[in-house]
């Protein structure tokens, strides 16, 4: 089951945790992504906070945390590689992974119709 955020964020849940990438409608949005800074595993992040920056040919910007949680995984390979984030933004382009407390949060964003329903 995914989730989207209005910022063009998915959310997975994955056994205990919550996997945290972009849509592939914002990375074409960005067009051609050149960098990406990942946040340190073990940061406690609260909704809106600024975790990621990503930087494409066209612009610089923020992902911000879509939930509260506890960063326990970065996507290394993005950072090392950030063109995968054009390749395959849902799939294996995500960026963190969150131990999250509260899982009703999720409760507040979108499910897959409703995001295409959204971006139109």
């Amino acid at each position: 089951m995914m989730k989207f955020t209005e910022e063009h964020e998915w959310l997975r849940v994955e056994d205990d945790l919550v996997v945290v990438g972009i849509t592939a409608h914002a990375a074409e949005q960005l067009g051609d992504v050149v960098f990406v800074e990942v946040p340190d595993v073990g940061v406690t992040v609260s909704k809106d906070d600024e975790v990621v920056v990503i930087e494409s040919v066209k612009a610089a910007s923020d992902i911000l945390a879509p939930i509260d949680g506890e960063v326990v995984e970065v996507n290394e390979a993005i950072v090392a590689d950030p063109g995968k984030v054009n390749e395959d933004p849902e799939g294996e382009a995500w960026f963190f992974k969150l131990r999250v407390e509260d899982m009703s949060q999720m409760d507040d964003l979108m499910d897959e119709a409703a995001y295409k329903k959204f971006v139109g």
